[in-house]
């Protein structure tokens, strides 16, 4: 019996890929805003075979948070149009926006720690 070896790619251009979609989801996301709230893109991750992505968001205010995760899911499509435009690859990722939890939590802990 013959094993198939799975297709990955370097875990160097996973990254590089990553950052490239980090910084052109920012991009997109400052362009299309309505400015009735900061989004932040904070992260991405890419799968290793960069067949998905998931950028990380933050929303100012809070109160604003799930209208503006909304409006940035509802605008994949053309976001991932624009990283077809401005990416140097065959193959665009399918793109997942979630809110970043861990700078959340993390901007929580600073809170709490300047409160004591």
């Amino acid at each position: 019996m013959i094993q198939q070896r799975e297709a990955t790619l370097p875990v160097g251009r996973s990254i590089k890929v990553a950052n490239l979609i980090k910084e052109l989801s920012a991009k997109f996301l400052g362009r299309e805003n309505n400015r009735t709230s900061l989004i932040t893109v904070t992260a991405c991750n890419a799968s290793s075979d960069l067949k998905r992505a998931t950028v990380f968001i933050t929303v100012l205010p809070d109160s604003k948070e799930h209208d503006a995760l909304e409006f940035a899911k509802r605008k994949r499509k053309e976001l991932r149009e624009f990283l077809k435009e401005n990416m140097p690859i065959k193959t665009i990722p399918f793109v997942d926006i979630v809110i970043d939890k861990g700078e959340k939590n993390r901007q929580k802990i600073d809170e709490l720690l300047k409160q004591s």
